[in-house]
């Protein structure tokens, strides 16, 4: 029983890594794509190839049907957490990124952890305690050092609306999650690959008819392979590789935590294969974001 728990909990850990090791290419992954694609054609294409990857998922593992045993209800809900994500979520989150250095918009998407725990105390009446006032003071310090680029004095933002956008991403993808949390906790909770197999079904018709009123659906090679990455990876079987390291783990923090690796190796992968110089003032920011919600984390995990 003992070995197949230690079994259990390395391979966890080594999808777990996996998972960090994938999300912290996406940032690189997101610029590139915008080289060839604007945002809308960016987020038809992940939507498209991120519904194929959960489909293949739910085949291979003989859970297609399910989709037979959705209720009315199940539905409804698919189609309003598909709105947030990955309509508005992913089209906010994508402009950020084409108004901004990926240093910038990374770092500030990250703080959606933050933005998480304030919305839980009014939407699910938690309790915000002051190591949570505290970490969300520090990071916000952070934000406000990679928004200026770490000119403190004069407060210079380069590019308020991408800033904006970056930070208004996390409010959407928060609501996102609070939402499933809501419905995961009554008895018409749906399968996690299931819903957001729904979600991401529900959302791409509303995706085609933005595509096609304010872009349009001609696509490059290189296009489609962006696309595709960024689909099958952010937003498709990454996830899956995720739930299942939080399925088998013993220690769900143990886990958890190396979430907080990802931003600094993101930060590696921008420097050299984007070619942007890291100003400190990003870095220190991140470290000041990072301290922040690990913090927060430490806390929880004593309570």
């Amino acid at each position: 029983m003992a070995y197949d728990t230690d079994k259990n909990q390395r391979i966890a850990i080594i999808y777990g890594l996996i998972a960090i090791l994938c999300w912290s290419t996406v940032a690189t992954a997101f610029k590139l794509a915008l080289r060839h694609l604007d945002h809308y054609q960016l987020l038809f294409l992940a939507n498209f190839f991120s519904l194929a990857a959960l489909g293949s998922v739910l085949a291979f593992s003989g859970r297609l049907s399910l989709l037979r045993q959705v209720t009315r209800l199940q539905f409804s809900r698919s189609l309003g957490l598909g709105v947030l994500n990955p309509f508005l979520y992913y089209l906010i989150l994508f402009k950020a990124y084409d108004l901004l250095p990926a240093q910038i918009a990374q770092p500030l998407n990250y703080t959606w952890a933050l933005t998480l725990s304030l919305l839980s105390v009014p939407l699910l009446g938690q309790r915000l305690t002051w190591r949570d006032g505290v970490g969300g003071l520090v990071c916000y310090a952070g934000v406000v050092a990679i928004s200026t680029g770490g000119d403190l004095r004069g407060l210079h933002i380069s590019s308020p609306l991408g800033v904006g956008l970056a930070l208004g991403s996390t409010v959407i993808w928060a609501l996102y999650w609070l939402g499933n949390t809501r419905f995961s906790q009554d008895e018409h909770k749906l399968d996690p690959v299931v819903g957001l197999f729904l979600g991401f079904a529900c959302a791409l018709p509303l995706v085609t008819v933005v595509t096609v009123l304010f872009s349009s659906l001609s696509f490059t090679g290189p296009g489609i392979l962006a696309g595709a990455y960024v689909g099958a990876v952010e937003m498709g079987f990454t996830f899956v590789l995720w739930l299942s390291a939080m399925r088998l783990t013993v220690s769900t923090a143990r886990v958890a935590n190396l979430i907080f690796l990802s931003p600094f190796l993101s930060l590696i992968l921008i420097h050299y294969v984007l070619g942007e110089h890291i100003a400190s003032g990003t870095f220190v920011g991140l470290v000041f974001i990072v301290g922040g919600l690990a913090w927060q984390s430490a806390g929880k995990a004593r309570d």
